[in-house]
């Protein structure tokens, strides 16, 4: 597959995708636009992302659209397919699988690194995230849980200082967000800020074995949680 220009149809499904002001860097905003769009499912999995259409419709010219798409297609959001151009990607059950066994491992390392760098400030960053995460889920206020739990994940990935690393969390994190836009499964809010707090916890012994363990073992329910078939009505 060719990613080096790649090749859109004439159709595009735009969603509600505003004008993008000129006074931004056009790119970097349409870029931006794009990534919510698909998150929030405007851009649905095997949306057509046509590069006239989408030009129209946010206000700028071919050119910062089309290399925006192309970064969408090297992170992986967006796909070229024969015959159909550009498509926002499908994450697959079996995907979603081998992403949070990386996952897994990964955010393990993460926290391990995070404990040991000890960066000042990082336990009343962390402190201060999980009680708004339990606020926000006290007041079932999904949308607002969904944004913590990431800042929380992004926190220790940024503590880590390991740029790989983090490079590495946050393309699976926007595959995993992607995934999101077409499931239902959920492992509870409830228990999600529970296990943020017992990583938080490890974290502040400065035991980077337990945090480890207990960032490893969060993963893990959530994967268990997809593996599950949904529960009847």
């Amino acid at each position: 597959m060719n990613l080096g220009r790649p090749s859109f149809g004439k159709g595009a499904e735009v969603g509600d995708l505003a004008p993008i002001a000129t006074s931004d860097r056009v790119t970097d905003a349409v870029y931006e636009s794009l990534r919510n769009a698909i998150f929030s499912g405007a851009l649905p999995p095997g949306a057509k992302l046509s590069v006239p259409a989408l030009a129209q419709r946010l206000a700028v010219s071919r050119s910062p659209v089309r290399e925006a798409v192309l970064r969408l297609t090297r992170d992986r959001l967006a796909v070229e397919e024969p015959r159909r151009g550009v498509i926002v990607s499908r994450i697959e059950q079996d995907d979603l699988a081998e992403l949070y066994a990386a996952r897994e491992a990964l955010e393990g390392v993460a926290t391990r690194l995070a404990v040991v760098r000890a960066r000042p400030g990082l336990v009343a960053d962390l402190e201060r995230v999980v009680r708004q995460h339990e606020q926000a889920v006290a007041l079932d206020n999904v949308s607002e849980h969904t944004e913590l739990d990431m800042t929380f994940h992004a926190t220790i990935r940024e503590a880590s200082g390991n740029r790989h690393v983090l490079r590495m969390l946050e393309e699976i994190q926007a595959q995993v967000r992607l995934a999101m836009v077409t499931t239902t499964v959920s492992a509870g809010p409830d228990k999600a800020v529970a296990d943020h707090r017992r990583i938080l916890d490890a974290i502040k012994t400065g035991d980077a074995d337990l945090a480890e363990t207990r960032a490893r073992e969060h993963i893990a329910r959530l994967a268990d949680a997809l593996r599950r078939p949904p529960a009847e009505p």
